[in-house]
């Protein structure tokens, strides 16, 4: 009999209510009686899934009675209605086979197990319902993410992970090196010959392939060295970068909006089952927010738009929001869940608080840097029209210190064919967080890296 997956049981149940089928996967849970047995199964396909109902009629009756939870089984049964939910079938078993046994012991017994405990066992967590749901959603989210660009005209670049620039100019970097531990060796010595980590960004070599083919984006890991502990920082996460050529600032808020609200629209489609147990797990509203971004129009202010709203805003913000400074977390709630009601871009931010490539304006004080804030998570999107201008460029790195010599490919840019241009990095981990109600990045990709942490 051909196996069939229970994600296939689903989508067929007319055809296959009354009929034998093959599944095989995973026991969940295993509730026993005297003369049946009750198995709740899953084999990854599908969020919702059969139960699995035997009696003592089965030959091996003792046996299946004895099944671990954990262990891995082949069911053959007949897809029988469900009396507790109509849109989940059962199976009435003829056959339950065991594939591989699971001890008494399985970490994964059926009670509620706390996120940090599953983080000690992250190579089981993607069994239990509520990681079943995070990385479903995490995978239909990175396709819609690459369906998105290729339906629109993008060529999809492979920018490198070993690098010998800063793109954002922190330094906060993992140094690669070939030398021995202890060496006094010069990093001209070095495999590369010259000093070399693991790239922050893919931006910078994604404007030259922008340049090329006029719409890119680079989709890949990222690795920042930073010495944070908070529950949205992690040393090793995933960057969606598009890259535009003949685009200014507004069109580029344009793009941002209309890149979200298609993703958030595809996992709603696509994830139903999925986010409704992420809703009841996160404590309720996730739907009804996912639902009010597409619906909303984002607002868009300047920076010093939003500082004056915020200074007006008396004795509400334990830290004072200043026309020349950052905004902290409470700022960002505050503008987009009291004074906005939805999604909020702030533009034209301090030059001295951005990075070097961003477009100077001609206040002198401020450049075409954006960052999209939106409810419940604050910062999702940060974004800019990117400085076309040589000498302009060139004056910055001067002023920050950036070697232009190191860095001659990238100005070259601006000497041979340069344009408006303009491009946006968000990260993938935070977009999952925002998606699914998870409040810690580690709880969002499959194997957290960060301070002190470097498992499995």
């Amino acid at each position: 009999m051909k196996v069939i997956t229970t994600l296939m049981l689903k989508e067929q149940l007319d055809t296959l209510m009354g009929t034998e089928v093959c599944l095989q996967g995973w026991i969940r849970n295993h509730r026993k009686q005297k003369n049946m047995g009750f198995i709740d199964f899953f084999d990854g396909t599908c969020f919702k899934n059969p139960q699995v109902v035997y009696d003592n009629s089965m030959a091996n009756f003792d046996e299946v009675a004895a099944l671990h939870v954990g262990a891995a089984i082949t069911v053959v049964g007949k897809v029988v209605p469900s009396y507790k939910d109509a849109s989940t079938p059962e199976l009435q078993a003829i056959s339950i086979t065991l594939e591989g046994d699971s001890p008494e012991d399985y970490p994964l017994q059926p009670k509620r197990h706390s996120v940090e405990f599953l983080r000690k066992i992250a190579y089981l967590r993607p069994r239990t319902r509520l990681f079943q749901a995070v990385f479903r959603v995490r995978s239909v989210a990175a396709m819609a993410i690459h369906t998105y660009f290729q339906d629109r005209g993008y060529v999809y670049v492979h920018t490198p992970l070993i690098t010998a620039n800063d793109a954002e100019g922190a330094g906060d970097t993992f140094t690669v090196t070939t030398l021995p531990k202890g060496s006094t060796a010069d990093s001209s010595e070095d495999f590369f010959g010259k000093a070399t980590s693991l790239a922050v960004s893919g931006q910078l070599e994604g404007e030259t392939f922008a340049m090329a083919f006029s719409k890119i984006y680079t989709f890949g890991p990222t690795f920042r060295a930073e010495n944070s502990n908070t529950k949205t920082h992690a040393s090793e996460f995933w960057m969606i970068e598009p890259e535009m050529a003949f685009c200014d600032i507004h069109q580029l808020m344009d793009i941002e909006e209309d890149f979200l609200k298609s993703i958030v629209r595809t996992v709603l489609e696509k994830c139903p089952d999925e986010l409704e147990f992420l809703d009841k797990f996160s404590g309720g509203g996730l739907i009804e927010k996912l639902r009010s971004l597409i619906d909303a129009k984002c607002a868009r202010i300047t920076h010093r738009e939003a500082i004056t709203i915020l200074r007006e805003a008396k004795d509400r913000f334990e830290f004072e929001p200043q026309y020349g400074g950052d905004t902290a977390k409470e700022h960002e709630k505050y503008l987009t869940e009291e004074v906005f009601h939805g999604p909020v871009f702030i533009y034209d931010w301090p030059k001295d608080i951005k990075a070097f490539y961003m477009f100077q304006n001609e206040d002198g004080e401020t450049v075409a840097g954006v960052d999209l804030l939106v409810p419940g998570s604050g910062e999702l999107m940060g974004g800019s029209q990117r400085e076309h201008r040589l000498e302009r460029l060139c004056r910055r790195m001067d002023e920050l210190h950036i070697s232009q010599e190191q860095m001659d490919w990238y100005i070259n840019l601006r000497r041979f064919g340069g344009c408006v241009h303009s491009g946006f990095g968000m990260g993938f981990e935070r977009l999952i967080m925002y998606l699914t109600g998870v409040e810690n990045i580690r709880d969002v990709i499959p194997y957290p890296r960060t301070p002190g942490e470097c498992e499995f």
